[in-house]
Formats: C-alpha cells, structure tokens, sequence
C-alpha cells in the first residue's frame, strides 16, 4: 500500500500510544489513582519498580511481536511465531513483571523445547485446567499484529488470533483481540474511532453479547471497570469507555487548546479510573496513537519513553515504520546530500542560551549544547553521545504535517521547559529556512511577548533569507493571533 504521511504517523503512533499509555500507568497499577484535577505522570515504580517512563510488560511482549514483523514476516506464519515465543521467553527470564497465566505458558512450553506450537499447545491447557484464559496479557500488544496487516483485514484477522492463542486460548481473548486489531487497522486508514469496525469478523452467535458490552463501555464510566479489568473484557470495555466519555477538545490553537489532546486527555482517564491502569492505557493507546498519530503524544512524554530491550521513542518509530514498509531498507540520505553547511548556526535573538541552525551542526554542535531537538530526520549515528535528544520531525512541505499547531506549540513548550531547567538547546532543520525559523519565531514571540512579525524579523536578522512556508506562517497567528497585521 502507498500510505500517506498523516497514515505513517497514525501507524507509528499505534506502537508509541502503547508504550505511552504502559508507562503513564505504570506508576499507578493497582494503586491509588490520581483523582480529578491532580496530575497523571510517569512516576515509574508500581509492580515492577520500574522508572520512569519506563514501559512493563505490555510494551515489552509487543515490542516482540514488531520486531519479526519489521523484517516483512507475515505474522500467521510458523517461524514469525517461533520467534515471538523464543523472544518472549528470553525476555521473561528476567523481566520486572510478567502476567502469572503469561509465565506459566511460556515456562511450561520452555520445558518441552520453546517453539509457538508448544505455547499453543500449553496455553489451550491452560485453559482446560482453570477454565480462566480470558486475562488481558493478549490484547495489551495487538498494535504491531495490526501495523502488519494494514493491507489485508482478512489475514489480519487470522493473525489477531493465533498471536492471541500463543498464551491466551479464551474465546473472548480472541475476539477482543480481533476487534482491537481491526479497530486499531481503520483507525490508521481513515483516522476515525470505531471499536465496531470488527464485528462481522465475530462469530455470530457471540456478535450481539459483544455489541451490548459495548453498548456498556459506552454508556460507564472507565471506573465501573476497574474491579474486574485484568479481565480482558473489562479492559477492552474500560479502554473503549476512557476513549469515548472523554470529550474531544474543540480545536482552538490562539486558546491552546487541540483536538489531538483528546488522546493525552484519554489516556490519563485511563489511569484514574484504576486496576490495571498500565494495561488499560496501553490498550486504549494504541487505538489513540493510531487514530491521532505519533505527532499527538506530548514530548515530554516522548522523550521519557524507555525500555526493553533497550529502546526509546526513537526505536518504536523506526520499528513501527519498517512494519509499514514490509521490512524494505531505509533508503533515505539522512546527510541530505553532504551535510550542507551553507548555514551557520547562530545564538536565538532572544536567548542566547538557544542555538538555532542547519543539520552540519548536529555532527558537531556548539559546545555548551545539552539538548537537541531535530525538526527534520536524521540518523542514529549522526548524533553526538552524551547529548539529549528529542524527534520532532516536521516536514516542510504543505499539508504534510498532522496536527501542526499542536506539535508547533508542544516543541515550543518543551523548549521552554529545557530552558527552565538551565539546560542549553540546539534545534535544527536542514537547512534553517522554513522550519528552525517557524519554531524560533514561536518561541520568541513568547519569551518577549511580541507579535510573530518582530519575532520573526529577529529571527531573519541573524539567519538571512529564512522564510517559513505560507502554513507555518497561517499556523503562528493562529497559535499568536496576536501577530495579525505586526501591532503590538
């Protein structure tokens, strides 16, 4: 399939809204949640005394899953599963938290020679002895068995269940986990939420009990769930009911307020509602990733984000973006033709504690530099060590960037919260044309309280030439409305 940028950032937004949601939750899983009006963070610790941002389990098993299915593998097939259940096996030998009915599959399968027939085989045992298979361990990683499938609903389907069966042999483990998939899969295609999307695919004498659980999510709040929601019905009904009776701002830039908020918004009913809140938000984070897209996660968030195997944001994206491209080789010049130097980098006009300029100085930035915020792709091994830095990843192209006035904002807010935290920023394009100046002038207007047109003809006095397209420019008054005809 050709997909279309918003749809790539809607598919890497699958995986990165699991790993979001996993690791705001993780603090709080069967805890005291937050209440109203108190914040929802990545404290870290829980039942895994994990830090923070760090994501458990949920993210970890799916993170299995994405990367046999980055190298092209159809997920149906035999050693695409074999290698699932061998990753998950390694990583449960030393993970911080496994769910019990996970372990017990995975140790009992190990016994007999660790393979995706004996898991299957040991998790329908499971089932038989306890008559219990139906906890949520199967739902929390559908993201990357949909990312694999998003040409072919039917093979989706097919593989929706038997990743499900390799440890979970309920019923309605396997329905939850098709109507997610197929969900997260429209989600990515069309940009609507639609849990019912999947239905046809249930068998039809279980397709109406389905509907009225639904109907249920709908009409409770998450909380009503939280009892019962490592239940995999209640979590599917308690993430369906986080995404549905929070309402979705009415976009309003000049008031700072975005539609893709509704996924941030979402996520932290999640978590208040309680239970298993890591689950819970995972799973409703990967039908919010997916319908609002990677562009919509915050980046305080993003760039928390860390965990096994040894991943941050930047890791989830490429993996969800080798899924979209079948495992094909990234063939994009991440020197843009040589490191083009025709730009200097210069201090901020307006804080010189913030340095502004072109890809070159990413190989080798100014020296006091701590931060790097990178508004254009560039490449793992470009980057200094020891240098935090944060994706953002606009593109200078009209009508290529979802939500644009949130991720403008949301970049400017983060570069004001390194600022405050004394730390010194570099952000860079390419070349510091377009995009490093739409961003310098958003931040200077708001560090001086100026309209956008002195901000920005300070940021051309000392980057000559810069010019942001006509949709950044649309998008600083609509985010400055201040700015209008250059008065004060």
């Amino acid at each position: 399939m050709n997909f279309t940028t918003a749809q790539r950032d809607r598919a890497c937004g699958a995986l990165l809204g699991t790993a979001a949601g996993d690791a705001l939750g993780a603090g709080y899983e069967f805890g005291n949640p937050p209440g109203p009006g108190r914040p929802v963070e990545m404290i870290g610790g829980g039942l895994g005394h994990f830090k923070p941002g760090e994501w458990t389990d949920d993210t970890s098993m799916a993170i299995s899953i994405a990367e046999i299915a980055a190298t092209g593998a159809d997920l149906r097939d035999d050693d695409a599963q074999d290698y699932v259940v061998n990753r998950w096996y390694g990583w449960a030998e030393n993970a911080k938290d496994v769910g019990v009915q996970t372990r017990s599959v995975l140790s009992a399968a190990g016994r007999k020679g660790i393979s995706a027939r004996a898991a299957r085989e040991e998790s329908a045992a499971w089932h038989q002895r306890t008559g219990r298979s139906a906890g949520n361990g199967s739902l929390m990683r559908t993201a990357p068995v949909a990312l694999a499938h998003l040409d072919d609903e039917a093979a989706l389907v097919q593989a929706a269940r038997a990743v499900n069966e390799l440890t979970h042999y309920d019923p309605d483990a396997g329905d939850a986990c098709v109507l997610w998939c197929t969900a997260i899969r429209h989600a990515i295609l069309t940009g609507e939420l639609d849990a019912r999307i999947g239905l046809g695919h249930i068998a039809t004498e279980r397709r109406g009990l389905w509907e009225s659980r639904l109907d249920e999510a709908q009409k409770s709040q998450p909380s009503a769930f939280a009892a019962n929601n490592g239940w995999v019905v209640a979590a599917l009904q308690a993430a369906w009911s986080s995404i549905v009776t929070t309402p979705v701002p009415v976009e309003d830039p000049g008031s700072e307020v975005f539609r893709a908020d509704h996924l941030r918004l979402a996520l932290e009913a999640a978590v208040r509602a309680g239970g298993d809140t890591d689950t819970v938000a995972a799973i409703a984070g990967a039908l919010l990733g997916a319908t609002y897209g990677a562009s919509a996660v915050p980046s305080h968030w993003r760039s928390a984000l860390n965990g096994w195997p040894g991943l941050t944001t930047r890791g989830l994206v490429q993996l969800a973006t080798k899924i979209v491209g079948k495992g094909k080789p990234d063939l994009f010049d991440y020197s843009y033709g040589g490191f083009p130097e025709a730009r200097k980098t210069v201090r901020h006009p307006h804080d010189d504690k913030v340095w502004i300029g072109g890809v070159a100085a990413v190989l080798k930035p100014p020296e006091d530099v701590d931060v790097i915020v990178s508004l254009c792709r560039v490449a793992d091994g470009h980057l200094p060590a020891g240098v935090q830095h944060l994706d953002v990843r606009l593109i200078d192209q009209e009508g290529k960037n979802a939500n644009l006035d949130f991720v403008l904002l949301d970049t400017v807010r983060a570069v004001e919260q390194l600022r405050a935290e004394g730390k010194t920023v570099f952000f860079h394009c390419v070349q510091a044309y377009s995009r490093t100046p739409t961003i310098a002038a958003l931040y200077g207007a708001r560090k001086q309280r100026i309209t956008i047109d002195q901000a920005l003809g300070d940021v051309v006095a000392v980057l000559p030439n810069s010019q942001p397209n006509t949709e950044f420019r649309a998008a600083l008054r609509r985010l400055h409305p201040a700015a209008g005809d250059g008065s004060s």
